[in-house]
């Protein structure tokens, strides 16, 4: 099943499954967190949502100013 055909639930579940038996409380939030990062950045590039590398390396260089 394709992800856009599932519920958030039923994704977190399977991330969830995905983990060994012993997962910490926080290594099991901490990856849901990831997966759920990892989606919207997925999201964000099929819609354009996008920068170049070379702006991103200026806009870091910002930061430091």
């Amino acid at each position: 099943m394709a992800t856009a055909d599932r519920t958030p639930k039923e994704l977190m579940l399977q991330t969830i499954q995905e983990l060994p038996d012993g997962s910490s409380y926080e290594e099991i939030l901490r990856e849901l967190a990831f997966a759920r990062m990892v989606e919207r950045g997925l999201a964000d590039s099929a819609a354009g949502r996008t920068i170049s590398h070379e702006e991103m390396g200026r806009r870091i260089a910002a930061w430091s100013r």
